[in-house]
């Protein structure tokens, strides 16, 4: 929001401060100010100039040949300028003088020598009109400075939106004027306003149909309107600070906005009769004044003229009812939205205005009445000849409930370490605009309105506005000797941090972060479709953006195909929600989910995914001292392969499940790589109990390793053939491990590595034989023979 320091002072004099200290101090109490700009230090030696010759030049088809009366000389000057002609007056450069930030100088212009340069609007810095040359009033003086004309001189400051949020008050220069008063102890001045003068009956007639959306209403019909440019201050002011100069009364309801941060819509009072605030019974299409085609829906509040809408509340108003230039009457409105609706309607649309980005801050609605009466006195200041044809019509169906604060200053000192008097107390306050009364130190606070919408409600709100304005720089700085704890982490976040340093420690991959919505286009990349789910709110239709992963490898994949130049082996992975449609009550069945994606060009599939079932089995491992096994499962996504996927599961509960790529899919990341996916549900994997821990002494004698080599018919899982080495029937059995697998075609072949030790001696070979034996027994029992 840009803020102009020449309007300030309309309300708080400001003669004798230093600006630039002072917005520093408005940085540090109240809104973190982004820049400042010094407007007209680089206009110089810019005077009125009469044009008392035009003539054509001779070696050009657009330029002419000036003589400019600039009141202590004549000047030739070459301009392009189409409108420049005999007879005008226009700001003119001297030779010597400066215009935004370039100097004048003589130069010859195709043979012609040009001693200063008449100037348009946009050269001088106070429009973006760059037409032609200006054409001033005739009443004034050659040689006038042009500053005695234009309020070109003023600083400009930039406010950080987000930091008025929840300060609906400081949308407008009046409430940043009251701020700057209690900073620098001076009164802030009252706004200048007029009240209606009509003496009959007639009204507005307004209808609010829709009360828990519409607050207030205010209106009035003005007639006999003949000026319809605004002043040279309001259009400087307006262009200063991000508007445009349109019209009269358009004018006046931006300068409105922008001086109060009220929004205020005129309409041509030839086209509105009767005011309705309402919501459509069903769907249209409206035009708004940028000429666009709206598709308007039934949760959009709009007003009617009667039963034709004219306008979508809050946002934009509508083509066909809009000012023209030769408007002479209108209905005003000035009005108190619900926010929420607001910003759901303008998002939905895609239309974000000045108005609207006002109205989601939670307006008060006590300014619609003020705003509709200052209306009147500047269309008073421009027009002095216009009529009020009705009173001032104002429906209000909600108020805010008045809020009061009790709080002591021994409160205040306990809260903020500092001893504040109580006069101080109570100047700042005031300054403020709440209502006080003191009894000793003790003291009762009234909000006023415009505080109380959404921003001040509890004692240590008071507390802030006190300090904000005593100055937080002002503290004295003290050391406080308390115990610094560190935050006992949650079993949870224990769980999720075991977890991460094994994948990162361990493993070497990388984690990563991304949105629970998915992207179509990443999608595309890949060949996958968008899984039907729930869908953000007010999301937009476009391209089926907004709806929720059902995966986290949705998101993951995408990564890696971005990636994939970057390095030919790596790893990615993330601990984050996806969404399993809705329960039954209607809100989204979210899942706390870990994915884990390995890529790589130089490792074979078949080792890739070995790699993928050890992380299983160390976190698994690691952290609940429990077995996994898995099963061959059906594909549940179009990026899985349909027979290289396999769900996890420890103790009989599935926790995830482990996955090769589609062949589609995988052509689709890259050429020869080789990609393995993994999910685990860690809501589910931190239910799973921990096994308690058995510690084996170390034998000093050494272990006899043994290698089966086995031949295992298609279908047979390892874990099957576990069952036929159990400790209980083999006590001297230590360790078992697969050093080899071999795919035979018909079956697989294993090479199996037996270690038996005994802690108090060495095993001789018929006693390791007779383990062997019985092994091999009741493996061949299952079909698994020994390789020949």
């Amino acid at each position: 929001m840009l803020v102009s320091m020449n309007w300030i002072n309309d309300f708080v004099d400001l003669t004798g401060e230093d600006l630039d200290k002072l917005i520093h101090r408005f940085t540090l109490s109240t809104a973190e100010v982004e820049g400042i700009e010094y407007k007209g230090r680089d206009i110089q030696d810019v005077v009125v100039g009469e044009i008392i010759s035009c003539e054509d030049h001779p070696d050009s088809d657009h330029l002419h040949v000036l003589k400019v009366n600039a009141g202590d000389q004549v000047y030739d000057v070459v301009c392009g300028a189409p409108n420049a002609r005999v007879g005008i007056k226009t700001a003119f450069a001297k030779t010597g003088g400066s215009v935004c930030g370039m100097q004048i100088k003589s130069a010859k212009l195709r043979g012609v020598v040009s001693n200063g340069m008449c100037c348009s609007a946009k050269e001088l810095g106070i429009s973006d009109d760059h037409e032609g040359i200006m054409e001033l009033d005739s009443t004034y003086a050659n040689g006038t400075d042009i500053k005695e004309i234009y309020p070109i001189d003023d600083v400009i400051f930039e406010v950080d939106n987000k930091s008025l949020t929840n300060r609906p008050d400081l949308w407008g220069h009046y409430g940043i004027a009251r701020e700057f008063a209690a900073l620098c102890g001076k009164p802030l001045k009252e706004l200048p306003v007029m009240e209606d003068d009509y003496s009959g009956t007639d009204t507005v007639d307004i209808t609010i149909a829709k009360p828990e959306l519409c607050y207030r209403y205010s209106s009035v019909r003005v007639e006999n309107i003949t000026k319809h440019v605004s002043t040279k201050q309001m259009q400087v002011r307006l262009y200063y600070c991000g508007s445009r100069a349109i019209n009269l009364l358009a004018d006046i309801t931006n300068y409105i906005m922008l001086e109060l941060g009220q929004p205020m819509h005129a309409f041509d009072g030839r086209k509105i009769n009767r005011i309705v605030v309402d919501t459509p019974a069903e769907p249209i299409e409206f035009t708004t004044l940028d000429g666009n085609k709206r598709q308007i829906t039934t949760d959009t509040l709009m007003i009617y003229d009667d039963k034709t809408p004219v306008a979508i509340a809050g946002i934009m108003g509508g083509l066909d009812s809009e000012i023209a230039d030769d408007t002479d009457c209108l209905v005003l409105e000035s009005a108190n939205f619900d926010g929420v609706c607001v910003r759901k309607s303008a998002s939905r649309m895609a239309l974000r205005t000045d108005a609207s980005a006002r109205y989601e801050k939670t307006l008060d609605p006590e300014m619609t009445l003020t705003a509709v009466k200052r209306f009147l006195k500047l269309l008073h200041d421009a027009d002095d000849g216009f009529k009020c044809v009705s009173l001032i019509s104002d429906v209000y169906v909600k108020k805010y409930p008045e809020i009061v604060i009790p709080f002591s200053k021994s409160f205040l000192d306990r809260y903020t370490g500092i001893d504040i008097s109580s006069d101080k107390i109570e100047k700042t306050l005031i300054s403020l605009g709440f209502g006080v009364k003191r009894q000793a130190d003790d003291f009762t606070v009234t909000v006023p309105s415009y505080r109380a919408t959404k921003d001040v409600s509890m004692q240590a709100d008071i507390v802030e506005e006190i300090t904000r304005i005593y100055g937080y720089d002002n503290f004295d700085i003290r050391t406080t000797f308390e115990p610094l704890l560190p935050t006992k982490p949650s079993a949870l976040k224990k769980n999720e941090n075991a977890v991460k340093d094994i994948l990162v420690r361990s493993y070497s991959l990388h984690e990563v972060h991304s949105r629970i919505w998915c992207d179509p286009d990443d999608l595309k990349n890949l060949g996958l479709p968008l899984e039907d789910n729930v869908k953000l709110v007010q999301a937009s239709e476009e391209k089926g953006t907004g709806i929720l992963r059902t995966s986290l490898h949705q998101c993951l994949l995408p990564f890696v195909y971005k990636n994939r130049s970057f390095a030919d082996t790596f790893g990615i992975f993330e601990i984050g929600r996806c969404v399993l449609g809705t329960r039954d009550d209607g809100t989204a069945d979210e899942r706390r989910n870990l994915a884990v994606v390995l890529y790589s060009k130089e490792t074979d599939e078949r080792s890739l995914y070995m790699e993928g079932v050890d992380i299983v089995n160390t976190i698994v491992t690691d952290l609940k001292h429990k077995k996994v096994s898995y099963v061959k499962s059906a594909k549940e996504h179009a990026w899985q392969h349909p027979r290289n996927t396999s769900k996890i599961f420890v103790d009989g509960t599935e926790i995830g499940d482990i996955c090769t790529l589609h062949p589609s899919t995988l052509k689709a990341v890259a050429k020869n790589c080789h990609v393995i996916c993994i999910t685990i549900d860690m809501d589910v994997f931190d239910k799973i109990e921990s096994s308690d821990l058995e510690f084996d002494e170390p034998s000093r004698f050494p272990a006899v390793d043994y290698d089966l080599s086995l031949v295992v018919p298609e279908g047979k899982r390892f874990e099957q053939l576990s069952s036929c080495w159990e400790k209980k029937d083999n006590p001297e059995l230590s360790k078992v491990n697969v050093i080899d697998v071999y795919d035979t075609g018909s079956g697989k072949s294993i090479t199996v590595r037996f270690s038996f030790v005994l802690p108090d001696r060495t095993l001789t070979g018929e006693e390791v034989q007779k383990r062997i034996d019985s092994i091999t027994g009741k493996l061949a029992d299952m079909n698994v023979n020994l390789r020949a």
